[in-house]
């Protein structure tokens, strides 16, 4: 049976970008196969009773500092989006809209890029939709796909999958029934998958 580590991420989270920038070479170490399952954070917060560490000042100065030592860990790019907290209801729900398509990773990409190495507005339809037509997606295209309700379905189906299975925060991993929180629990996912 191939070995497998769900993915429950909000592209809004920075330590979902941080996790996900090592996601292709942690399943080619281990030949996992990565599923991703694209998450409203803002829902399971609401439902856990949790908060953004962001929110709280002392946790956000230390956030801070972590993200970029595991980006810098990691060498990958990393920049504080100024815009910081974002409603990625949208986003999220585009995540869902591509999600099984040859077109998810494009997506996911220009996203997470936009958001956390270049730092670009994306709390506005017109930063959206710059970011998307940059990334060779047409916005209103994207932008009527998650207005459909077959997403919007998905998107609070995945959510509450979340939520059923103890989630609190992103980004979280399930290898078999462990979960594992953080980007600084990629190296137990990996001991767990070998």
């Amino acid at each position: 049976m191939k070995k497998t580590v769900e993915f429950f991420f909000d592209v809004g989270s920075p330590a979902s970008y941080v996790a996900w920038t090592q996601l292709a070479t942690l399943a080619e170490r281990t030949g996992a196969e990565i599923i991703f399952k694209p998450m409203l954070l803002g829902g399971v917060f609401k439902a856990t009773g949790n908060q953004s560490p962001a929110m709280i000042p002392t946790k956000a100065r230390y956030m801070m500092m972590d993200l970029q030592r595991a980006a810098d860990h990691y060498q990958t790019p990393f920049s504080f989006n100024p815009y910081f907290p974002v409603n990625t209801l949208t986003l999220m729900r585009g995540a869902v809209a591509f999600l099984d398509t040859p077109r998810f990773h494009d997506y996911i990409t220009a996203i997470f890029t936009a958001l956390w190495v270049n730092e670009n507005n994306m709390t506005t339809t017109e930063g959206v939709s710059e970011v998307l037509s940059s990334a060779g997606f047409d916005p209103a295209e994207v932008l009527a796909l998650c207005e459909q309700d077959a997403v919007k379905a998905r998107l609070k189906e995945i959510t509450n999958e979340a939520i059923a299975h103890h989630v609190f925060g992103a980004p979280t991993f399930f290898v078999g029934n462990d979960m594992y929180f953080g980007q600084d629990r990629l190296d137990f996912v990996e001991r767990a998958l070998q």
